[in-house]
């Protein structure tokens, strides 16, 4: 008879209202109801999040860091999506 493990799922709370999920950690849940309940009770022990979002690992894809050039280049041609050759006014101090 062979084991079978759960799936692993990432695990990211939000900390407070108006702020962004940040990633926490991994843990391995038989479903999501699961992952969400175990999530609680190891990464908010001292009720440090208003929201817990959890997912299946196997369900992420991500960029390969060796294409970012190639992924991220187009960006950078665009010299109108970096504000440096903008005359800022006088009396403006933190933009």
């Amino acid at each position: 008879m062979s084991k079978k493990e759960w799936p692993l799922w990432e695990v990211f709370i939000r900390s407070k209202a108006g702020l962004n999920h940040k990633h926490v950690g991994s843990l391995r849940a038989a479903d999501a109801t699961m992952a969400v309940e175990n999530a609680r009770d190891v990464y908010t022990r001292r009720s440090e999040g208003i929201s817990i979002w959890v997912v299946e690992s196997m369900n992420i894809h991500a960029s390969d860091p060796a294409e970012a050039d190639s992924l991220f280049e187009p960006a950078d041609s665009k010299v109108y999506r970096h504000p440096t050759f903008y005359d800022v006014p006088d009396g403006i101090s933190h933009m």
